[in-house]
């Protein structure tokens, strides 16, 4: 990678994580139920999952896990469902009020994003996607070694 490429990547994410960090403060409630969306979004996409598996997927802490689960079974969005070899394990599944709620918070997020967006042709947007999936599954790749 080019030194002008690699100094321009650098800081406009550094920028980015500026600015995220700055509405993550302004709108504290918000990153709550960023968090929770992360969580129902996974265990809707890929079905029940129990703590550990939720954990290594989005790569956070058992305990971080735990009490972000804690926190949605009791809202009523996800619910302990008994393994059924083993009474004593369990995994998450949502709820039809979480399924509600994800897509609700889903369609809001979506808006913002079309707005930011707005002045960007359909390819652009595209392109926006398809880069920055590539770059979040790098980041995933690179967290998992460690």
């Amino acid at each position: 990678m080019s030194e002008e490429s690699l100094s321009q990547i650098e800081l406009e994410m550094a920028v980015l994580s500026r600015r995220i960090a700055s509405v993550a403060r302004n709108k504290r409630e918000e990153n709550l139920v960023r968090a929770a969306y992360l969580l129902l979004f996974q265990i809707s996409t890929h079905g029940p999952a129990g703590v550990k598996g939720l954990a290594e997927e989005l790569q956070l802490d058992i305990s971080t896990v735990s009490r972000q689960a804690a926190s949605l079974d009791q809202k009523g969005y996800i619910k302990k469902v008994p393994l059924p070899q083993d009474k004593r394990s369990y995994l998450y599944e949502i709820t039809e009020e979480g399924r509600r709620e994800m897509t609700e918070y889903q369609q809001i997020r979506r808006e913002k994003v079309d707005e930011l967006l707005s002045d960007w042709t359909e390819e652009e947007r595209a392109q926006f996607g398809v880069l920055l999936k590539k770059f979040n599954d790098s980041v995933k790749v690179y967290w998992s070694k460690g």
